[in-house]
């Protein structure tokens, strides 16, 4: 069973600046940049079981994945974890929506994402912030929290499909965050 053990924090504009400064000084990798859409479902038992299943859209690939919150202590999420890719997104969204999943939530995210160490370090753009997750064993996560400096910086526990919903917009049936176009 993959898990998924993550921090994430919420930043300002100028804590961002500083972090990506610590990540060059600590010679972490820069693996990429990517938009992704997200399309998260309800439906089935994915409430009752504190789930989600989520489409991600990107320039490369769609993703499917299923997460699962495990208990914890604060700031540190576990999740478990399952990711495949999927060949046809539309294909895919009539499946589910003929196995009686809704479209609940859309969200946009810019990612960066970099390698430091052995944590897998990504610094999201939201429609509604900015945000940065820290992947990795605890201690991975402790080591990096230290080497950038995030003593002071925001912890948030919330998803970002909790965001989303928190912060988002309602359209039709789905609560969307989507950035301005033109």
């Amino acid at each position: 069973m993959p898990v998924e053990i993550e921090k994430k924090y919420r930043l300002t504009a100028a804590e961002r600046n500083v972090v990506v400064s610590a990540l060059s000084n600590a010679n972490a990798e820069f693996v990429g940049e990517e938009f992704e859409e997200n399309i998260i479902f309800t439906g089935g038992n994915l409430d009752i079981k504190h789930a989600i299943l989520r489409l991600r859209r990107t320039e490369l690939a769609t993703i499917l994945t299923y997460k699962e919150r495990l208990p914890g202590p604060a700031g540190i999420k576990r999740q478990i974890e399952h990711e495949t890719r999927v060949e046809d997104l539309e294909t895919a969204l009539q499946i589910f929506e003929a196995l009686g999943f809704t479209r609940s939530l859309v969200y946009e995210k810019q990612r960066r994402t970099y390698r430091l160490n052995d944590a897998e370090i990504v610094l999201d753009k939201l429609p509604f912030g900015l945000y940065m997750e820290i992947e990795g064993s605890v201690e991975d996560i402790e080591s990096a929290e230290k080497l950038l400096g995030l003593e002071n910086v925001e912890v948030v526990n919330e998803t970002y499909p909790q965001l989303t919903a928190k912060f988002g917009r309602t359209n039709g049936e789905v609560i969307e965050a989507r950035f301005e176009t033109g």
